[in-house]
């Protein structure tokens, strides 16, 4: 397994990362923990378990980074929705994954 970065932990090269001091950093991180430990403990058969595993582990790298791109922290976003969205139980994590994200930036206005 690939060695985590902390926020706010310096680095092996002693950098400190970008979103270190940004409190939305660490408030989706820990919602992205939460619906992955979850989706992990979650008893159900999902057909697209591994799909929604992948894409979490890949945002919580994305913000682990420092500051997200909003449209890609979306489309992630969208597709966790499509793979685990009908699973009620994951519902309050999910919208807590939601709302870290809306934190970044509102929606895009229509044209």
């Amino acid at each position: 397994m690939e060695d985590a970065v902390v926020v706010g932990q310096p680095q092996r090269d002693g950098r400190v990362s970008e979103g270190a001091c940004d409190p939305r950093v660490q408030e989706l991180r820990g919602a992205v923990a939460r619906l992955r430990r979850q989706l992990a403990v979650l008893p159900a058969e999902l057909p697209d378990r591994a799909a929604a595993d992948d894409e979490l582990a890949a945002l919580d790298a994305m913000v682990s980074q420092g500051l997200p791109e909003v449209p890609r922290l979306r489309r992630s976003l969208l597709l966790i929705a499509g793979a685990v969205g009908s699973v009620s139980a994951l519902s309050p994590a999910l919208s807590e994954v939601r709302e870290g994200i809306d934190r970044f930036g509102g929606l895009p206005r229509g044209r």
